[in-house]
């Protein structure tokens, strides 16, 4: 069964927050230090998802199944210094490890590819950490790719260096 792609709403916010601690500490295990991964809380990161959805920015997306809230993505205006008109940014794409290899995450994907464009979005980036091979897979099987732009990235002085991808979108059919 696919899973349901839907806008987020206020009351998703706990079962967002845990799918984005439980993709974190499955996907950077051994790329990040561990105490930080364990450190992470549900709890303090869903107050932390409440001040950013009460701004309203960008467009956050859920992948609900039987009922679940089992994926999360949010893509919006690129926070880069140097973007141009146009171009949007993948901010966050996760969902939770006993979803992985489901569909789930492509889901997710295909909408954000198809919203972003009648949001006028003409291109897409995201920064994915150097080391995750399995990240970096995903995304190119989307259509991205790296664009040479590095970022250094330290957690806990451990250096965890960030590549950008990029992807032009398809114009928005009239």
């Amino acid at each position: 069964m696919r899973a349901r792609i839907r806008p987020m709403t206020e009351n998703d916010i706990e079962a967002v927050s845990t799918v984005r601690v439980r993709g974190w500490q499955f996907a950077y295990a051994g790329l990040m230090p561990q105490p930080h991964l364990d450190a992470m809380s549900v709890a303090e990161d869903a107050a932390r998802r409440r001040e950013f959805f009460g701004r309203g920015r960008g467009v956050n997306l859920v992948a609900e199944l039987d009922g679940r809230v089992v994926g999360w993505a949010s893509f919006g205006p690129c926070r880069d210094e140097d973007s141009g008109p146009g171009d949007g940014e993948l901010y966050a794409l996760y969902v939770h490890p006993d979803q992985l290899s489901t569909g789930t995450g492509r889901a997710l994907m295909e909408r954000v590819l198809e919203e972003a464009p009648r949001l006028g979005h003409s291109a897409l980036r995201l920064w994915v950490l150097e080391e995750n091979a399995r990240a970096r897979r995903f995304y190119e099987r989307a259509g991205f790719a790296p664009d040479g732009v590095e970022e250094p990235y330290e957690v806990d002085g451990t250096p965890v260096p960030e590549v950008r991808y990029a992807r032009r979108l398809a114009p928005e059919a009239s």
